[in-house]
């Protein structure tokens, strides 16, 4: 869910931060007071396009970012693209340049907005009079329906997935076999070269390291003989050596203890360190006995090295590349040299594969169209306690060729008023319409699965009295299963809500500046009474707390 917002230089945001909570949250305030810049501030953080005219006048670049708590399914997804999150929290930012520039963050990533706008979807569903619509785009209909059926068309649809994977491998293969035979001699005898040469190498993981260490010591085993020579001089050889003068030291001692016990501590010492000298003083010799000056095999290993760094030039970056490069290599050809034999067994293998994959997508065209007809009466009957008793909305089923997710083509259509034939939720005129399709969708969905977190803009927009106080209720029960921010003007809404956001439009240092404040109970009296009846009186505030003592 949604934990933190924060904006700066946004339109008339100079700096806010906006901290929400799990369940029903209202952000209300009087109109044209910034309510809207903070849903323009969440969706450019959900990967929406970025409007430099966002951007406050006077600065030179706006800035927001949404802390997001996520679940582990969510988490899993975005580690998949290549951001771990290691806490449960995700940070994602924002930043628009004045002169139109954008950059995003993921927790502080670079990405690409493609990206953002992905995993944006998996993290909230903002309806109203933004672009940002899941329901707007057919292409989600499909999975909405899967997710309300639940487990049985979600385990379907993951076998059909998988069975689909295959067999487009498998007419992969089939396709590459049945290329020209002009072609197929040219790749064969390509194959052919790469197995024979890779092969011929015998490759073993490890031994550029090895052979590069090797290289390294026989390159330099004149000056480290010198060195190791030296070091023995010093050590042992010399006259006096080391060895000597610390032996010296400690028969000095020996003899000097008898007089003065305290000495007993440094010659302990010295008699370690002597003992530390002879060890070694016996790696070094076996050092100095090992250097070995060995013209031949340094030509050798040169030589291995030169090969080496050429097969990785044109097969892969390291050993283990290379010899799966080998494995994929010799597959091919075997496949190629076995043309007829194994076009047949493709053949039959995809003919099995297809059958297979057609009774999967029959059985989940049978779930979707047995449960379509159950999900469109729930959503009706959501509508029409959503102020909605006129309008009509179907759940339309075409067939297509089997596919990842199976073989139909899925849209809702919809009908705001009697008379009024059906047509794609994407030309619903108004956005509080739309709103309320979502509404009851995700209503009827509650507890079935979906992005965590629904931001509802216009949901409010024609509703007044009774349908009013029905959209609070339905806000309030989706909100048991999802996290829910509603910007509206009615109080029958914002009374529902378990905490309510007041925006503000203030006055410092000569501009004028939205606030976004958390309100109080008592605050919230004062904002509902000036709701009900724009002032705040005595009777405005008694039916204000008569309101929220439905809560």
């Amino acid at each position: 869910m949604l934990i933190e917002l924060t904006a700066e230089n946004v339109a008339i945001i100079d700096k806010e931060t906006v901290q929400f909570g799990p369940g029903f949250t209202s952000i209300t305030g009087e109109t044209g007071a910034g309510k809207s810049l903070i849903v323009d501030s969440i969706s450019l953080c959900l990967g929406d396009r970025a409007d430099s005219t966002i951007v406050r006048s006077g600065a030179t670049r706006a800035w927001v970012q949404a802390v997001f708590e996520v679940d582990e399914r969510i988490k899993n997804r975005i580690a998949e693209r290549g951001y771990a999150i290691d806490d449960g929290f995700l940070y994602i930012q924002r930043e628009i340049a004045a002169e139109g520039r954008s950059q995003c963050r993921i927790n502080g990533r670079l990405a690409p907005v493609g990206v953002l706008k992905e995993i944006g979807a998996w993290l909230a569903d903002l309806h109203g009079q933004h672009d940002h619509q899941s329901l707007l785009d057919a292409d989600n209909h499909l999975a909405i329906l899967d997710d309300w059926i639940g487990e049985n068309a979600l385990t379907l649809r993951a076998s059909v997935g998988s069975q689909f994977d295959r067999l487009s491998e498998l007419r992969s293969r089939l396709n590459e076999l049945l290329r020209g035979e002009r072609e197929r001699e040219q790749q064969l005898d390509l194959l052919r070269f790469q197995v024979e040469e890779l092969e011929s190498a015998n490759l073993r993981v490890g031994e550029i390291g090895e052979l590069e260490a090797e290289l390294k010591r026989l390159q330099n085993a004149e000056a480290l003989a010198t060195e190791l020579k030296s070091a023995a001089t010093s050590t042992f050889e010399g006259d006096p050596s080391a060895k000597d003068l610390l032996s010296d030291a400690v028969k000095s001692l020996e003899a000097s203890v008898a007089f003065d016990e305290r000495l007993q501590a440094i010659l302990d010492s010295l008699r370690t360190s002597l003992y530390t000298l002879d060890d070694a003083i016996a790696e070094l010799r076996i050092a100095s006995d090992t250097v070995e000056f060995n013209p031949t095999r340094l030509e050798e290993i040169a030589g291995r090295i030169d090969t080496l760094a050429r097969l990785r030039r044109k097969y892969g970056d390291t050993e283990e590349e290379m010899l799966a490069f080998l494995e994929t290599a010799r597959m091919r050809k075997s496949d190629f040299e076995n043309a007829e034999a194994g076009r047949e067994m493709l053949e039959s293998e995809i003919v099995a594969a297809e059958s297979e994959l057609r009774i999967d997508c029959d059985k989940l065209s049978t779930l979707r169209k047995t449960k379509a007809a159950e999900f469109q009466k729930t959503v009706s009957k959501e509508l029409t306690e959503l102020a909605m008793a006129n309008a009509r909305f179907e759940t339309r089923i075409s067939s297509k060729e089997p596919g990842p997710d199976g073989a139909d083509e899925i849209e809702f259509v919809f009908s705001a008023n009697k008379g009024e034939s059906l047509k794609p939720l994407a030309k619903i005129a108004s956005g509080g319409e739309l709103s309320r399709v979502m509404l009851a969708i995700k209503c009827g969905m509650a507890g079935r699965g979906g992005v965590p977190t629904l931001i509802f803009d216009e949901v409010d927009a024609g509703l007044g009295g009774e349908a009013a106080a029905v959209v609070g209720k339905k806000l309030e029960r989706l909100a048991q299963n999802y996290q829910v921010i509603v910007i509206t003007h009615l109080p029958q809404i914002a009374c529902r809500a378990s905490s309510q956001i007041h925006i503000d439009k203030v006055e410092s240092g000569g501009r004028t500046v939205a606030r976004a404040k958390p309100l109080s109970p008592d605050d919230r009296v004062r904002e509902i009474a000036r709701m009900l009846s724009g002032k705040n009186d005595k009777t405005a505030e008694a039916h204000a707390r008569e309101l929220l003592s439905w809560m």
